[in-house]
């Protein structure tokens, strides 16, 4: 019998290593559904804000984040953005896996914003729809909101780099509602069909893609996919950002849609998208998820 190659090793070294972290995610959110909504939402948020974030390396990666964008903020104020950065996203990431009560929360949720008349006449008229936003506040907020008033809400996601994980998570996402899509060649065929049949799409534009172009964000350029852009122009989409903002009290959101994006060229569009979620980290930084690669090729992180 032949014996195993390196690589084959290292293949089945990751798969258990894959198959180990994803049991104690598991244990910790079945363990986390136990408890009542604000209890598990809460103990997320501080288990990723002084255990996982820490640990996995995540609050360093922000702090270096921080201190590329804002080097003349005082390192305290930088440690307090991190720390609040890292508590958002435990909340998210278990409000996202509570799939009975976090859509119910957000059904009777009030949506404002200059651009909820011109998603209801987009609606209304049959016009396709896609819904942009970056990894800010809890971003599934609005389109549960959406869905709870009838709305079949697409979204496109990326896989994550553990299957194990990735097959669940995939399934909280379902659960809001509305056909989810993989990246790549067959998500976007689905992805597609769903724009050009009149429906609505959530897209994700803010993490880095390796050979797109360069685009400011924050004051440093930062490589950002023009997809959604070229979507909207290809198929006569309303391209309108929109923000799930997490209130003071770290339960309740404001569900905010802006005005959608004139539609002109991929570049200026990608922009103007760009500055609409800049606007947002600006007004509260504490709420963006600092913790992504976002400026790779500065090796800050």
């Amino acid at each position: 019998m032949s014996q195993p190659t390196s690589s084959e090793k290292s293949g089945l070294v990751r798969q258990i290593g894959h198959y180990a972290s994803n049991a104690v995610i598991v244990g910790l959110i079945q363990l986390a559904l136990l408890l009542p909504y604000a209890v598990r939402v809460r103990m997320m948020g501080a288990v990723v804000e002084y255990g996982i974030g820490p640990l996995a390396g995540y609050r360093r990666r922000a702090l270096d984040n921080l201190a590329f964008i804002w080097p003349d903020m005082p390192a305290g104020e930088r440690a307090e953005i991190a720390a609040r950065c890292l508590n958002n996203v435990g909340r998210t990431f278990i409000e996202n896996y509570s799939a009975n009560d976090f859509p119910q929360r957000m059904a009777t949720n009030q949506i404002t914003g200059n651009g909820v008349a011109a998603l209801d006449a987009a609606i209304e008229q049959g016009k396709p729809v896609i819904l942009v936003t970056g990894h800010y506040g809890n971003y599934e907020a609005v389109r549960a909101a959406l869905v709870a008033r009838g709305m079949n809400i697409g979204g496109l996601y990326r896989d994550m780099k553990n299957p194990y994980f990735n097959a669940h998570y995939v399934k909280t996402m379902e659960a809001f509602g509305g056909p989810v899509f993989a990246q790549g060649r067959r998500g976007t065929t689905g992805f597609v069909r769903h724009l050009k049949t009149g429906g609505q799409l959530v897209l994700l534009f803010d993490q880095h893609v390796f050979e797109a172009p360069a685009f400011d964000f924050l004051g440093q350029p930062a490589n950002t996919a023009t997809s959604a852009a070229e979507l909207a122009l290809r198929y006569d989409a309303a391209l309108i950002p929109f923000y799930g903002i997490r209130r003071a009290d770290g339960l309740t959101f404001d569900t905010i849609i802006e005005a959608p994006i004139p539609p002109s060229d991929p570049i200026t569009m990608t922009q103007a998208i760009t500055d609409s979620l800049a606007a947002r980290v600006q007004t509260d930084p504490t709420q963006w998820f600092w913790v992504h690669r976002r400026w790779r090729p500065q090796e800050n992180t």
